[in-house]
């Protein structure tokens, strides 16, 4: 404890911008969203289907664009490009709650999907693993508490609001929480942890002692053997939160009674956060990254039986969470080097928004189409066994010249 309040107290600034861009990620997150749903689909008459396709266009155009946005992080300062896209997350949810067109809606996704679950999540993980070596798991799962307090306390906030104030202008409130992080970050990071003048010299190597570029990492095949583990998380965990308030009907509970256990998933996955960031920096990313998304199977075949409660769903869906933030973000640049982080995770990145438009697209068609939500939620947990294979393949493949670079 005492190496860790030392590590606190000399950090603080730092890790306080990180939990800062995360938590107000939440913005443009699916999570947030989907509280809006019910709103969403009565004020534009959109169907399950039909809502989850404009959610699915959006957020894969939000995707495209985060292959080129991403790569920004190379070549601009946090504080620089962190305000800028949370002045463009403020603009975007001014947008959701003044926008009357149905056209509009997709373009309003896109916005926030891009600004918020896209850049303001992806400055943070970037600066996190490139300003912390020894110390980046710690760095990087504190950081990550920001998602962690988001996913709690909003939607409780949000479903106290909606008894007594209009949706739209809760986006009001939202874009003005927003603007308010700007002087906040730029006071944080008045000194950066590691100026522009020092990064050539601070980055670290990946495998096989290279540098390696974007165009490298997609010549190698652990980065395919890494593509369902990073679709599946974004798309289905995305989705189970996205029909929240389905599956809450679904089920036979009120959509307070489901986000009631929210704080409860939120204390689990600070917990499993602080715990993967640990175990990451005394063990490393490629014994512990394999394993991460076994919790997930058992958390879905909760959800599509009832064989336990549901609290226990959201016991092991926060454990997989906590661990996911942390380890994927060490992974690249433990293995692909810090020297072009951004642009590689921006790829990543992107992947893991495109699984988030996927998830929520494909649930509300099957949904329309008849499939139940249960149904799915038992497929789904098969996706995270297969995921995990691949995973652990292509560890396995890699980790040779991984070593030889240490």
């Amino acid at each position: 404890m005492g190496a860790l309040g030392e590590f606190l107290k000399a950090n603080a600034r730092w890790l306080s911008a990180g939990i800062l861009l995360t938590g107000l990620s939440s913005f443009g997150q699916t999570f947030f969203i989907a509280l809006f749903a019910a709103n969403i689909q009565a004020a534009f008459d959109l169907s399950h289907g039909a809502w989850g396709l404009m959610y699915t266009v959006g957020t894969t155009a939000s995707a495209i664009v985060m292959v080129w946005a991403g790569r920004q992080a190379d070549i601009f300062r946090v504080r620089t490009l962190g305000a800028l896209s949370l002045a463009a997350l403020a603009l975007a949810c001014l947008a959701m709650a003044v926008n009357p067109w149905i056209w509009l809606l997709p373009v309003v996704i896109f916005a926030l999907r891009l600004t918020g679950q896209g850049m303001t999540s992806h400055i943070a993980a970037v600066a996190m693993a490139r300003w912390f070596v020894a110390s980046r798991g710690r760095a990087l799962s504190i950081s990550a508490l920001g998602f962690s307090v988001g996913q709690a306390l909003f939607p409780i906030i949000v479903v106290a609001l909606m008894a007594f104030m209009d949706w739209r202008i809760i986006w009001v409130v939202c874009a003005g929480i927003a603007l308010l992080g700007i002087p906040i970050l730029f006071k944080l990071l008045s000194q950066e942890r590691t100026p522009a003048s020092m990064a050539k010299n601070s980055e670290r190597l990946g495998m096989g002692g290279q540098h390696w570029t974007r165009q490298n990492v997609l010549r190698h095949p652990l980065f395919w053997l890494m593509i369902p583990a990073l679709l599946g998380p974004s798309a289905f965990n995305t989705a189970f939160f996205f029909h929240q308030v389905h599956y809450a009907s679904v089920i036979g509970i009120t959509n307070m009674q489901m986000v009631s256990y929210f704080p409860f998933f939120m204390i689990i996955t600070v917990g499993a956060t602080l715990l993967s960031g640990a175990l990451l920096d005394r063990f490393g990313t490629a014994r512990l990254l394999p394993f991460h998304q076994l919790p997930l199977v058992i958390a879905f075949v909760i959800y599509g039986t009832h064989l336990l409660g549901l609290g226990y769903g959201f016991f092991f869906l926060a454990l997989s969470a906590g661990a996911q933030a942390t380890l994927i973000a060490a992974f690249w640049a433990e293995f692909y080097g810090t020297a072009h982080l951004g642009a590689i995770k921006a790829m990543a990145a992107a992947v893991m928004v495109l699984g988030s438009a996927i998830g929520p697209g494909i649930t509300g068609a099957l949904i329309d189409f008849g499939i139940g939500i249960e149904v799915q939620y038992l497929w789904v947990a098969a996706y995270f066994m297969l995921a995990t294979l691949m995973m652990w393949l292509g560890i396995q493949m890699s980790r040779g010249s991984l070593t030889r670079a240490a």
